[in-house]
């Protein structure tokens, strides 16, 4: 049955937690020329939609690009009370993914690299403490060493565009992994029917956060309810991983050096159309798609997209 309590996109009191912005509001977060009014105006319209924090999440370039990107959102955010409220920290995408094609999903693949620490540790200098997500392929991080390293930093390790055998997941688990990003996503659309990520993912959901994209787009409604239900609505997350284009509507965006077209339906693609890019979603619009199109009451909603993303902010 669907409940109607939410057809108003009503805001959470203590507004929605966003764990994945690439950017928002025609500013991307991945640009070179990011400026300090730029920045600024985003985090008035995420406040403006309710959002009460989020992570701004830098993907895959070549390092020294990374650190570039992470060192200037670090300088203006401690110059801005607003950017220091609203952006709680980093989520860092990459580049230490899987870098098959599928896997590295819109990821530049000749950026792509397996995982060191010395690397690891340059981003995260970058980053200035801010560093709260990494997401990283198992089984492109020898000897689990950026996990463990990581871990021991209390830095949340996510897996994500990544096909780890069952036991490299495990092993991964035992050396600190504790999230998954974006299930369902990061694969290629055609895999095992049986034996792939998605399933192997939520076979150990009890040891992870899992997090979802609820635009209708990246998965279809009834695979995302399918993996709340077999995870459990306690161990999901929902997030935007919204671009520039997120409330803009269709047009022509920019995340990073890739051009995005978004279509009438709110589908962001490649230039191509080869495969999505993100989402142009906002949370307000997440909310009232959870409820319109999996029936989950206003509880339920907010715990997905606000109780328990701020409670693995608290953790991480």
């Amino acid at each position: 049955m669907i409940v109607n309590r939410m057809e108003s996109s009503e805001t959470p009191a203590a507004g929605y937690v966003d764990l994945q912005v690439n950017g928002y509001g025609g500013v991307d977060f991945n640009g070179d020329d990011l400026s300090a009014e730029s920045l600024h105006l985003a985090c008035e319209r995420l406040a403006a939609d309710g959002v009460a924090q989020i992570l701004a999440t830098i993907i895959t370039a070549d390092v020294h690009s990374m650190s570039r990107r992470l060192q200037r959102i670090a300088t203006l955010r401690g110059q801005d009370e607003l950017a220091a409220k609203i952006i709680a920290g980093f989520h860092i995408e990459g580049p230490f993914i899987n870098e098959q094609p599928g896997y590295v999903g819109a990821h530049p693949r000749d950026a792509v690299r397996p995982a060191e620490t010395t690397s690891m540790q340059r981003l995260l200098d970058a980053a200035e403490g801010l560093t709260r997500i990494v997401t990283l392929a198992p089984e492109r991080d020898p000897g689990f060493h950026v996990t463990r390293m990581l871990a021991e930093q209390n830095i949340c390790v996510s897996g994500g565009h990544c096909d780890p055998s069952l036991d490299q997941l495990d092993a991964a688990i035992d050396a600190g992994l504790a999230m998954f990003t974006h299930l369902g996503n990061g694969c290629p659309l055609s895999m095992h029917r049986h034996d792939n990520i998605i399933q192997r993912v939520l076979s150990r959901s009890s040891k992870l956060w899992i997090g979802l994209i609820a635009d209708g787009v990246h998965v279809p409604w009834p695979a995302l309810g399918n993996y709340i239900r077999s995870a459990g609505i306690e161990r999901c997350f929902i997030v935007t991983d919204a671009i520039s284009a997120a409330g803009l509507g269709p047009g022509r965006y920019q995340l990073g050096q890739r051009e995005v077209v978004v279509d009438h339906d709110g589908a962001t693609w490649a230039a191509d159309r080869s495969h999505l890019v993100g989402s142009s979603g906002t949370m307000p619009q997440v909310a009232v798609n959870l409820q319109r199109h999996l029936g989950l009451p206003h509880d339920a909603v907010m715990r997905l997209t606000a109780a328990t993303p701020q409670r693995i902010l608290a953790a991480c």
